[in-house]
């Protein structure tokens, strides 16, 4: 249950659904498998899966949510193979080539016959609701999974006024200094970054286990390469790399950290993720505003304009 990755996101409202609501909510719209003919299938799952009873789990306030999703894995190369089957079927039959709708077809009657052979593939994911800072946090890399949960999210609520959090300064621009200059008050600047070059962004070098402040890599920032991605060490215990998108990925906890929640003697399964949650959202509460003020802060403008922009749809 550890996050391994950080999507951040900002309420623009004040979340005010209860607990007992959100989770009726949750079940409404809760996971079941793919029936014979579903590619994909989305939906909620306990955190605790057979270890809890809600389809959320509270620890200090925090709100942890998971949504699973299965989806039918038919590979392409077989499909083909079955197509191809087909159209020389047709030809020998009746001496014509298949056109390219009569192709698209044909290659949906063969989906459609194999989905229910296919193997089912299911993953998980993550995401937690600070409701008193009003942010949302997603453990995921990819902003196309976070965007399918808080899909879902907006789907079983009615509406999700949240929008990605902002920094106040030019991310690339901060990531670019620390690497020329110092990294600010609490972090550390690790063995691994990714340059890209402002005039042609296609251009990239990615640097791992060196000295980013060493010639080789300061001509790079000199000839007007950028830092689009910089592995960093906060003070507090927590190792990560992270991008121009303030997209935060590859989290590792210290020792000091892990050792929290192995001095803790849980008795089950649901103890141990209770106790593991209550560590890591303590320690992502001091962590997240420390890597925005090094940033130089949160930009609030778009959120404001977002409040603004609701109050005047209620009063329409």
């Amino acid at each position: 249950m550890w996050f391994k990755n950080i999507l951040l996101y900002r309420f623009t409202r004040p979340f005010t659904t209860s607990i007992e609501e959100l989770n009726e909510k949750l079940e409404a719209s809760a996971f079941s498998p793919c029936g014979s003919q579903d590619q994909l299938s989305y939906g909620w799952v306990k955190p605790l899966g057979d270890s809890g009873s809600e389809y959320l789990h509270v620890c200090n306030g925090y709100i942890m949510l998971c949504a699973k999703q299965q989806e039918k894995v038919l590979p392409a190369a077989v499909v083909n193979e079955f197509l191809d089957e087909k159209i020389r079927e047709i030809q020998d039959q009746d001496g014509r080539k298949p056109g390219r709708k009569e192709r698209t077809e044909i290659k949906e009657q063969i989906v459609f016959e194999l989905l229910p052979r296919a193997f089912s593939r299911s993953k998980k994911l993550y995401a937690y609701i600070d409701v008193e800072q009003g942010l949302l946090y997603v453990d995921s890399s990819s902003y196309k999974r976070a965007e399918d949960l808080l899909g879902l999210l907006r789907d079983t609520l009615g509406s999700l006024p949240v929008i990605p959090v902002k920094a106040k300064n030019t991310a690339q621009h901060m990531l670019s200094d620390w690497v020329k200059n110092v990294a600010p008050q609490g972090f550390e600047v690790g063995g691994e970054c990714e340059l890209r070059d402002s005039a042609d962004e296609t251009a990239v070098i990615r640097a791992k286990n060196q000295d980013l402040s060493s010639e080789q890599i300061q001509s790079h920032l000199s000839a007007g390469m950028y830092v689009s991605k910089l592995a960093m060490t906060w003070t507090g215990g927590i190792d990560f790399v992270v991008d121009d998108q303030l997209a935060i990925k590859r989290v590792q906890f210290g020792d000091l950290i892990r050792d929290k929640a192995d001095d803790i003697n849980a008795e089950s399964a649901a103890e141990q993720f209770d106790a593991d949650f209550s560590i890591m959202s303590g320690e992502f509460a001091r962590f997240i505003p420390a890597v925005l003020d090094a940033f130089g802060g949160e930009d609030l403008s778009d959120v404001a304009g977002e409040a603004e922009t609701g109050e005047q749809r209620l009063s329409a």
